[in-house]
């Protein structure tokens, strides 16, 4: 049986992840920006915590955990562990993990942060990469450099295509606005983009969005794709070069 997957809005943009197994009634959730909508959704939904994931020590990805952990199990990246709240299991990339009852790949995805980390669900086809890769966009570089993200972003490209991606953020419509100042010609995101305005004029969230369409549509994915490189007039460049490019227009945008 697949597990239940609830996207939590939380604060002013974030966003936390409940997930449920209904075999066993146990439930994790990823991230914990914010405790009150959260305990609100779990108890909508009668569900108790058994694991908490945590993909990076930014405050709000972890304010709400001291108010939620009340004997959950706490997992976070043993390379961040200095950092992040007290951890009952300090993991690292290629260590076996198991929550609720599945195998969980740790990726490791610096940029954003050095420590952070994203965690997939391979059996429901699942990613939660927080502000790693997001809808049409990908975190800002605050510690890491655009070497290090842009590996970072081609392990999460190289998951299988229907993997949902569960980013920490409704930063979509920006980015979908900057997106088409790089590819103003790419059909597939003129598309994406007309559905996500459709989409935030009626309140409905933009995450999780699914990996074959950001492969199509998000332009810091396609730094090394030959019809963007062309359109900055970056052609034949080393692609971590085009996405340091792509990222500084989009911090000046």
């Amino acid at each position: 049986m697949p597990l239940e997957l609830l996207t939590v809005p939380c604060l002013s943009d974030n966003y936390a992840f409940l997930l449920h197994d209904a075999a066993s009634g146990r439930t994790a959730l990823v991230d914990a920006p914010e405790a009150a909508p959260i305990r609100a959704a779990l108890d909508a939904h009668g569900w108790v915590l058994s694991d908490i994931l945590i993909t990076h020590h930014h405050d709000d990805h972890v304010a709400g955990l001291g108010e939620l952990r009340d004997g959950a199990r706490v997992i976070g990246a043993a390379a961040d562990a200095h950092r992040l709240p007290p951890l009952d299991l300090a993991v690292s990339p290629g260590d076996p993990l198991e929550v609720l009852d599945q195998t969980v790949e740790v990726i490791d995805v610096p940029g954003h942060t050095i420590g952070h980390v994203a965690f997939h669900f391979a059996q429901d086809h699942m990613a939660f990469t927080a502000d790693s890769l997001m809808a049409l966009g990908c975190g800002r570089l605050f510690e890491g450099t655009p070497e290090q993200m842009w590996d970072s972003l081609r392990r999460l490209r190289d998951l299988p295509g229907q993997t949902l991606i569960c980013s920490g953020h409704e930063y979509t419509e920006t980015n979908a606005r900057f997106a088409l100042t790089i590819e103003p010609d790419n059909a597939d995101l003129q598309a994406r983009a007309a559905a996500i305005a459709q989409a935030r004029a009626e309140g409905r969230p933009t995450v999780p969005s699914r990996l074959s369409e950001e492969r199509a549509t998000n332009p810091f994915l396609r730094a090394d794709a030959p019809e963007l490189q062309r359109a900055l007039g970056f052609e034949g460049e080393a692609a971590a070069k085009v996405f340091a490019e792509i990222r500084g227009r989009k911090d000046r945008f």
